[in-house]
């Protein structure tokens, strides 16, 4: 991978792994529209948990792309706090490569919720949108998304400078 022109070439695209709660699915969908253009430029690969097939064990399915995935997304809201497996799994192992410098987490932040900043493990993270402005706070919804999808770009563009 590598820079040219402020356009990120990739030999093997960059999985970007979304943990979200399954309320959220509509604004994850949203944010994926985003990323398209990094996606056709084969940038990156998504993968979340909606794309496992029939037949296949999602947890292991979950797993596997939790642990190759070198961005991390949390879609940060209320529901995604609450839930137990996003919580003591996804946010747990995550966690663990970021320290470990084995992938870069980014949350998201969705919508409101009390203190995120000091109370989790990922408070310490830059977040995104700007300046970590609620997505459901904007007047414009568009413009929130687009400033995720730049930061993610610029995320990735920093990774496929180093490698």
């Amino acid at each position: 991978m590598h820079v040219v022109d402020n356009q990120v070439t990739s030999v093997k695209p960059i999985e970007v792994f979304f943990s979200f709660a399954s309320q959220d699915e509509k604004l994850r969908d949203e944010l994926e529209k985003h990323l398209i253009i990094l996606k056709r430029q084969g940038v990156i690969t998504t993968w979340h948990n909606r794309k496992i097939g029939a037949g296949k064990e999602w947890q292991n399915e979950r797993n596997a792309h939790l642990d190759t995935a070198s961005v991390i997304l949390l879609l940060i809201s209320a529901d995604f706090i609450a839930s137990d497996y996003c919580w003591d799994v996804e946010v747990r192992r995550a966690m663990e490569r970021h320290e470990a410098k084995k992938a870069r987490v980014i949350p998201v932040i969705l919508h409101p919720t009390d203190n995120w900043r000091n109370n989790t493990p990922f408070g310490k993270l830059e977040p995104l949108p700007k300046d970590g402005k609620p997505i459901s706070k904007w007047g414009n919804r568009v413009e929130a998304f687009c400033s995720v999808a730049q930061g993610i770009r610029a995320a990735v563009e920093e990774l496929a400078a180093s490698l």
